[in-house]
Order: C-alpha cells, then sequence, then structure tokens
C-alpha cells in the first residue's frame, strides 16, 4: 500500500537536527520502565542490522512525562533487555523537556495519554508523534518500494521519508479497539510481566527497525 500524499516535517527547521542524524525519541512516564527498554531494543537492533558503524545517523533517547531525573531503570526492566542480548548499561533516566521534543524527528510514546501530552507542548510535534503500536499499524501498511534506497540515499533520508508516510496514514488507518495502541505500565509488577511487555515491545519495534534500515531481522 502507497501512503497518500501529504506533509512531512521539514529536515531542519522544525527539528533540532541536522541532515546527517535522524533522532527517535521514546516517550513514557518514569523513564524507568517501558521507555529504556524500548531505547535500548531499539539501539540493539539497528546496531545488528546495520553494524556499529553505520548507526552513526541514528540517535536513539527517551525520556519520562514524570521521569525520574538520575534514576537508573528498573532492575526488571534490565533483567527483560538482558533477555534479547541487549545492553543497559550507563542509562540514567530524563524528565521530557522542550528541547528533547524540539531535536526529535520521530517521537515514539508508550500510550495515547503521552502522545497526547508531547503534541500539547508544541514544537509542531503532532506529525511526528505516535504511539509505539500505531507507528507500527501504519509502516506495515507503507510499500518499503516508495521509501528511499538506504544504499543510495542513507538510512536517515529513508527514516525522514517514512516519518512522513505514517503521518500520511494515520487518519486512513486507524486502530481496531482503543486499546490497541497501548502498552502496558509494568511498573512495580513481578517479572513474569515485565516480560510480556518486553515481547510486545519487541514485537512492535521489529517492524518499524525493518521500514527504518530496509533490513529485515536475521
Amino acid at each position: 500500500m502507497t501512503a497518500p500524499q501529504g506533509r512531512g516535517i521539514a529536515e531542519t527547521s522544525s527539528t533540532g537536527s541536522t541532515a546527517s542524524t535522524f533522532r527517535i525519541l521514546h516517550v513514557s512516564t518514569g523513564n524507568v520502565c517501558r521507555s529504556p527498554i524500548t531505547e535500548r531494543l531499539t539501539r540493539h537492533a539497528l546496531s545488528d542490522r546495520l553494524g556499529d558503524p553505520l548507526t552513526g545517523g541514528l540517535i536513539v533517547e527517551s525520556a519520562g512525562t514524570w521521569g525520574h531525573e538520575g534514576a537508573p531503570m528498573e532492575a526488571n526492566a534490565e533483567i527483560v533487555l538482558a533477555d534479547f542480548g541487549a545492553d543497559a548499561s550507563g542509562f540514567v533516566g530524563r524528565e521530557l523537556l522542550d528541547e528533547h521534543v524540539i531535536r526529535a524527528d520521530l517521537v515514539l510514546t508508550a500510550t495515547r495519554d503521552h502522545r497526547a501530552q508531547v503534541i500539547s507542548m508544541g514544537h509542531s510535534a503532532g506529525l511526528r508523534t505516535f504511539t509505539l503500536k500505531e507507528f507500527t499499524r501504519l509502516v506495515r501498511a507503507i510499500d518499503p518500494a516508495t521509501l528511499p534506497d538506504p544504499r543510495e540515499e542513507g538510512v536517515v533520508e529513508r527514516a525522514r521519508a517514512l516519518v512522513r508516510a505514517a503521518a500520511a496514514l494515520r487518519g486512513w488507518l486507524l486502530a481496531p479497539s482503543p486499546d490497541a495502541d497501548e502498552v502496558f505500565d509494568p511498573y512495580g509488577a513481578p517479572i513474569t510481566f515485565f516480560r510480556s511487555i518486553g515481547d510486545e515491545i519487541h514485537q512492535a519495534l521489529d517492524p518499524v527497525v525493518t521500514a527504518l534500515t530496509g533490513v529485515r531481522s536475521g
């Protein structure tokens, strides 16, 4: 399916990124469970598919709408990342600030409430802010052949085109249920629930990383 023609984000003026970088910002509430898991699984998947030297243009970060500034991620979140072979080291929680939204080329949130909070901050964030599961649903409907070839034009250009295409599709491809776009909060829950959330995030990220990079998981 080819995305209908729609407006996209500007390459330099509407975000703080330069033409050679593309920033992905993951947002949850405390920035100690869901968004750290999503951030580190995204980095792990990008490195796995592109190799460390080629991921330089894609910058992956996270923050929380009520972020625990300076806090480590939850121990159960670290266990989940270890299950997938992803690196949890060096993580520090952050409170979501205007500058994070301004710099981001793509904001992926855990829930619709987080998405609404990001958009309410302004900074022309509406066209580049989605829930993670919403973005997954949209990119599944985009014909990869309509996106720039990352080998010729680079992964950054492909990522920018993907966000424009997803934004254009948003009103055409609605969620099947109110909860379909939600990743629920495992804070304080046992490791079994953390692992189920980790599996949800991992499954949602796989088609997103494929669409971003043009490389399928091994």
